[in-house]
């Protein structure tokens, strides 16, 4: 929960970020879950340190099939507000809506969204406060920030110490170059009281740590050399497994994003922009298990070495990407990315994100709702 670890729920796929308000003022909260990503989601309203309600979000997914446009990613609709005391009474009628008219016949066309897309927000509202047995309050407002993870030492609001450790595409190793993670998460957990969290980001955090036990945990994370300097780039990246372990993999992903961000970063370096983020994001199929359509950079694997390039998300993932360029090798990659990066950094405005700026140049058009993903209007 904000602003201390969060996490997300599975019920379909949940998610469950926060907005906060403290004398007055609003905090902006961290979309971090990607929670317009899942099928049923919550955003917590919080108002001097209690929770007054959620606004309830329903309808989102990433998978697709290459071909078959029937099939794309969708983001979430906010459809009311619940008070804490309704949320599993929501979350049981939105599995019964679901359950009583999701679609049994065609496995693509299954998903929570697809029901949602075909008979509307507003059915599925209705539906939805039917079982309730009471209407849904209107949504509060709230204002996404950001939807990354926090690195290093940070304080929740209860006093406890977390850290947050980067780990690239989730990958828990003892690296040859030195890098011991696993070794490490291994000695942290043998002294460590506090929780150990798995973000949605693929990354840790160490969780709950007493005041006068962080030098005994920063002491492991030295010895293990469980952290570098990265750019910001690289932390904003993430990759499904893919090859050698997913069967539906048609293209590498995890064992091939990393080099590929070394490439990006001599760009970033040369255009002026290494310390800027931009969300890259790489799948080895359509499936989406990183949920590359939400990336400003995004890849979808078509075969071996090529794939499909997406552009247009936002970073506080908010708005599905768009198709740029299809089934391309990585020299097309990096042709069209340098060329785009250079625009970027002679013509961007001020605070302007990369998937902003493709957009306000005409580079990409706009996808504004799923049904709309596979090239309809802007």
């Amino acid at each position: 929960m904000w602003p201390g670890p969060r996490g997300t729920g599975t019920a379909l796929h949940a998610s469950l970020p926060a907005t906060q308000v403290q004398g007055g003022h609003r905090h902006s909260p961290e979309n971090d879950v990607d929670l317009f990503a899942h099928d049923l989601g919550f955003i917590a309203h919080v108002d001097n340190g209690a929770i007054r309600g959620y606004n309830v979000c329903i309808g989102g997914g990433m998978g697709m099939t290459h071909g078959e446009p029937a099939t794309f990613p969708r983001l979430s609709d906010v459809i009311g507000f619940c008070t804490p005391d309704q949320v599993l009474d929501v979350a049981e009628a939105v599995l019964k809506v679901q359950r009583d008219n999701g679609d049994r016949h065609d496995r693509k066309h299954a998903r929570l969204k697809y029901t949602v897309e075909d008979h509307g927000v507003d059915w599925f509202r209705a539906e939805v406060e039917h079982h309730l047995g009471t209407t849904l309050d209107e949504a509060r407002d709230f204002h996404f920030a950001s939807n990354g993870d926090r690195y290093g030492w940070y304080q929740g609001e209860d006093g406890a110490w977390h850290y947050g450790l980067f780990v690239q595409n989730g990958r828990l190793a003892d690296f040859e170059d030195g890098m011991h993670l696993l070794s490490g998460m291994r000695a942290i957990a043998q002294v460590h009281t506090g929780d150990i969290i798995l973000t949605t980001n693929q990354n840790l955090i160490i969780a709950n740590v007493p005041a006068d036990k962080r030098d005994e945990i920063d002491a492991l994370i030295h010895r293990h050399r469980m952290t570098r300097d990265v750019t910001p780039l690289r932390q904003a990246s993430m990759a499904c497994v893919a090859f050698p372990t997913c069967g539906l993999a048609m293209a590498e992903s995890e064992r091939y994003l990393p080099s590929l961000i070394d490439k990006l970063e001599d760009v970033m370096h040369k255009v002026g922009l290494e310390d800027n983020a931009i969300n890259v994001r790489m799948t080895g199929c359509p499936n989406g298990c990183a949920r590359p359509y939400l990336a400003e950079i995004g890849f979808v694997g078509k075969a071996l070495g090529r794939y499909n390039l997406y552009l247009g998300g936002n970073p506080s993932g908010e708005r599905l990407n768009r198709l740029y360029r299809e089934n391309i090798d990585e020299p097309t990659i990096m042709d069209e990315l340098t060329s785009l990066l250079q625009r970027y950094a002679e013509e961007r405005e001020s605070g302007e994100p990369f998937g902003d700026y493709v957009i306000r140049a005409g580079i990409i058009a706009e996808t504004t709702a799923g049904r709309y993903f596979h090239g309809a209007p802007a």
